[in-house]
């Protein structure tokens, strides 16, 4: 065995990147290409993966820190190797999503492409705008034109902007001039060097002049190609769920709208916003011009939060200019806001931020409760034959390395259940118009952890014996409490439980761990009479909470459904049917 020390690897050419995530720590065992820390620049956001297996020795950064190519971040244990503290650095490759792509050589003026210079009236010229350099990728698509012909622009100007499987960039004007005539339109596909448009630009300076600013422009491109994090898909996960208004309708009482407000406040080109592409992305899909946004980033960057802010702030002075009569809210969907209270009058108080765990649970759980109309079924299942035989092979799975509480038995009726009532194994698409069906059973069991919510999913819960999951979920609840789960071990889920039998309680309202349809809440057993014909019999009986989305699942569905789930649980026989 041997140590080596891990280094940033080629980040684009970026120096000073911010740490925003430190993914392992010291006596972690981890494998090649997973992630050790997610870096944040004004570009983009990126992982960077390990080079090779090991277990860390010692983490040499911390979250806030900023890096730079060719820093220290990680010490790690390998086999083999030479001994010694052999320093690594990771390698740079376009073949791997998650790293930075390598760095370009500047090009000269004799390798940029020369813009097709055509003399124009009045000491002008016309030329082409071609695609710059767009690190490695091919036949990248265009998700937005930022431009229309006739439009006047400055130097570094977004034209249009490109979306390939790493990241989002930007394609900035190499003059400034006048837009003659673009060629492409969204959803077209464009290479390097290919003409998106031609542009007139004042003629001082000649060809040689347009060709160091298309040599600038290409070189400036370069570094904007940066892939983002992975959990930018979990970025999904961060979405608001109203898109703000195009046009404010007028503020009463002469009430500046959001837009007014922050552009008083803080008033700024939208070409210049510092934004990642991720947050770009947002403020497309919720047409938000980012110029009107006020950042709370560092060096003045506009964040995902600060979209969402903007947009629940306009939503709500929406709400108020239509009614004339509301307070002043700042409340998402028009709703008017909880007033701040200080609550020192009352007492002595103190004040803590809430954690990152906390405040993106918060967030999915508000974003979940305003998009799915929910409905609660409930019902009661007869488990104490199932108790009774949890309790007889409790030894025997201990023996197997097993915890064998009733958790596992509902992942497998769950998951039995599922297969019996495939419409509950569905996301409904972002349009509202579409299902999708899932092949798969991958069940998410809730975990409550001191640093807030958390759901581990069970793969292909129905191929799996009880004793497999059992383990499967000791381990799982171990990663959870440490805060050791990868980004895999949470995603994909099709169905979530959440049991609260451990603590008690008779019935609870679960919300719907969306794009989920449906969540399973476990409420605390307890024995009851329950009439048999002829007399009463202590049972006992589990309480089930299922919440589902009625947009997907109609009541007679939720209710045959956990009907089923209870008799399944009450005779797990059923299981081999």
């Amino acid at each position: 065995m041997s140590s080596e020390i891990i280094k940033v690897p080629d980040i684009g050419g970026d120096t000073d990147v911010e740490i925003i995530e430190i993914a392992v720590s010291e006596g972690d065992v981890i494998e090649a290409e997973d992630t050790l820390i997610t870096l944040e620049s004004d570009k983009a956001s990126m992982d960077v993966p390990a080079p090779k297996g090991g277990k860390v020795i010692k983490v040499l950064v911390k979250e806030g820190d900023t890096v730079s190519e060719g820093d220290d971040i990680v010490e790690l244990e390998v086999e083999g190797g030479t001994g010694g503290g052999e320093e690594t650095s990771a390698p740079a490759s376009d073949s791997q999503p998650n790293e930075a792509p390598a760095k370009q050589d500047k090009p000269t003026q004799e390798d940029a492409p020369a813009p097709a210079a055509k003399k124009a009236s009045g000491g002008k010229q016309t030329v082409d705008i071609k695609v710059p350099d767009l690190g490695g990728s091919d036949s990248v698509e265009i998700i937005e034109v930022a431009v229309s012909a006739g439009d006047e622009v400055n130097a570094e100007d977004t034209l249009i902007t490109l979306e390939s499987d790493k990241a989002s960039m930007d394609v900035p004007s190499p003059h400034g001039g006048k837009i003659v005539a673009l060629t492409v339109k969204e959803g077209d596909t464009v290479s390097e060097g290919d003409v998106i448009g031609q542009m007139e630009i004042a003629g001082e300076g000649g060809d040689a002049s347009a060709e160091e600013d298309a040599s600038q422009a290409q070189a400036a491109s370069q570094t904007s190609s940066a892939p983002e994090a992975a959990a930018v898909e979990e970025s999904a996960v961060e979405e608001p769920v109203a898109e703000a208004p195009v046009k404010q309708a007028p503020s009463p009482e002469g009430t500046p709208s959001p837009e007014a407000q922050i552009a008083d406040d803080q008033p700024r080109d939208s070409k210049l916003v510092h934004a990642g592409p991720a947050v770009r992305m947002l403020a497309r899909e919720l047409n938000v011009d980012l110029s009107l946004v006020k950042p709370s980033g560092p060096k003045d960057r506009v964040l995902k939060e600060d979209v969402q802010a903007y947009v629940k702030q306009a939503i709500a002075n929406q709400g108020k200019a239509q009614t004339a009569t509301a307070p002043a809210a700042s409340g998402g969907a028009g709703i008017p806001a909880i007033p701040d209270v200080d609550f020192s009058q009352f007492g002595d108080v103190e004040e803590k931020p809430m954690g990152r765990l906390l405040k993106m649970g918060a967030t999915n759980l508000h974003r979940s409760w305003l998009n799915v109309p929910h409905v609660t079924q409930f019902d009661e299942a007869d488990i104490t034959e199932l108790e009774s035989f949890r309790k007889a092979m409790k030894a025997e799975a201990e023996a197997q390395g097993a915890k064998l509480t009733p958790l596992p038995f509902m992942v497998k009726a769950c998951a039995f259940a599922l297969r019996k009532f495939p419409q509950f194994n569905v996301s409904l698409k972002g349009d509202g118009e579409t299902l999708v069906w899932k092949n798969y059973v991958h069940i998410g069991i809730a975990v409550d952890t001191p640093d807030g919510l958390m759901v581990p999913v069970v793969r292909n819960a129905d191929k799996k014996s009880l004793i497999e999951i059992a383990k499967e979920m000791v381990e799982l609840g171990k990663k959870a409490q440490t805060k050791k789960l990868k980004r895999d071990e949470m995603t994909g889920g099709c169905f979530t439980i959440s049991s609260l039998g451990s603590i008690g309680g008779t019935a609870f309202t679960p919300i719907v761990n969306a794009p989920e349809v449906a969540i399973l809440g476990v409420s605390k057993a307890q024995m009851k009479p329950v009439w048999d014909g002829s007399a009463f019999q202590p049972r006992l009986m589990m309480p089930l909470s299922l919440s589902y989305d009625h947009r997907a699942i109609n009541g007679a569905d939720a209710a045959r459904f956990t009907a089923f789930l209870a008799d399944v649980l009450t005779d797990i026989r059923r299981l081999l049917l």
